[in-house]
């Protein structure tokens, strides 16, 4: 007996050792250490949620659509299948100068509210950020050699661009839920990097000085007491052939919680079949490092743009994702007739009704293993 009784303390204790590694196995923290609680959950709910499926996403779901602008209550995702998407997508480009509104004419109050609805009914916010040239003072796309280095500690524009995050952090501490608690956001700085259009991309660009760019972004927040964000690395599909080339300009475990790519389809025939095997590559190689790492993954922003192949969404989209557990996939935004392009075409990436990918689309809707605002809503992911 009294064996036993020696016995059976050690092996709770066994069991209460055993116990809290799991848990700490499976409840991986934000790299912000003083995170809120919501944002936690968030960070923490999205890995085991991605056992279920992945996250449909739209850039601008609330804002406008396909022939209509700024219909409270409406998306074009919800017309077509009585549902939302379960993440949302919104830039801060030109919330650098306090523009009323952003780069795609979205008034930055009725951004605020929008985010407001999307985490009152436990969907997920998600922002990217074109932010304009601080050395040039042009926009996003002007990308001279040394723009990065400028805004460095040290650099010439370095004060300037402080002011620029500055403006962000100001707006960012106005985003509060019904609930009074600041909204969690998947954040998605310097987004693309790997491309050669921004002026932080690769081309103009050295790893170390995108990596203390990154850094100081991210202290600097914190600094302002900004302890929502869950912070998103991305690259685009060019130049990422191999997992070196996909971490080359990796910040850090430390810096990071979700790793993410962007990928859009150009045409049919041979553009089909390398978007697909683009995709795959990428994404096979993003799921081992988001494993390896214990980060979280997804497909940060994707598309065809309007969508000609009545089957893109289980015949080409669901087949470049395969069996990878990805965390959400963002088409990009239905902006509808834009005469910005010369010439003027239709520019939109999500379905509609009467679109002709909408039966498909609702088809992929039905899959168990894609998530809506209805599936999350049940998750009560912000608890």
């Amino acid at each position: 007996m009294k064996n036993l009784l020696l016995i059976i303390p050690a092996f709770l204790m066994l069991l209460s050792c055993k116990g809290t590694s799991q848990t700490t196995a499976l409840a991986p923290m934000p790299a912000d250490k003083k995170a809120t609680k919501e944002t936690v959950a968030l960070y923490q709910n999205l890995f085991r949620l991605k056992e279920k499926g992945y996250m449909f996403g739209h850039q601008d779901a609330l804002a406008y659509g396909v022939e209509w602008k700024y219909e409270e209550g409406r998306s074009d995702v919800k017309d077509v299948t009585g549902d939302y998407p379960a993440v949302y997508g919104w830039d801060f480009g030109r919330i650098e100068n306090k523009e009323s509104k952003d780069l795609d004419g979205v008034p930055f109050d009725k951004m605020r509210e929008w985010m407001k609805q999307v985490y009152d009914r436990g969907g997920i916010n998600t922002v990217s950020w074109h932010v304009n040239n601080p050395l040039s003072g042009k926009d996003a796309w002007d990308n001279p050699p040394g723009t990065v280095a400028s805004v460095l500690p040290g650099g010439s524009q370095h004060e300037k661009y402080k002011g620029w995050l500055d403006n962000a952090a100001e707006y960012l501490l106005t985003l509060k839920g019904s609930d009074g608690k600041p909204i969690p956001i998947l954040y998605r700085p310097y987004h693309e990097f790997t491309g050669d259009w921004f002026w932080w991309c690769k081309n103009t660009t050295t790893p170390q000085q995108f990596r203390e760019l990154w850094v100081f972004t991210v202290k600097y927040f914190q600094g302002k007491g900004v302890h929502n964000l869950i912070y998103v690395y991305n690259t685009s599909n060019e130049n990422v052939a191999t997992e070196a080339n996909f971490m080359e300009y990796y910040p850090g475990d430390e810096w990071v919680d979700m790793v993410s790519f962007d990928v859009y389809q150009g045409g049919e025939g041979e553009k089909r079949e390398k978007f697909l095997k683009e995709t795959k590559n990428i994404v096979a190689i993003m799921d081992k490092v988001a494993r390896e790492h214990n980060k979280l993954c997804a497909i940060a922003e994707t598309g065809y743009e309007a969508v000609p192949d009545a089957k893109w969404w289980t015949g080409t989209l669901a087949e470049a994702i395969g069996n990878h557990k990805i965390s959400y996939v963002l088409v990009w935004r239905n902006h509808g007739w834009n005469d910005w392009f010369k010439p003027a075409k239709m520019h939109y990436y999500g379905p509609y009704k009467g679109q002709v990918s909408e039966k498909d689309f609702i088809e992929f809707y039905n899959r168990k293993n894609t998530l809506f605002q209805s599936d999350v809503t049940k998750e009560k992911l912000y608890r």
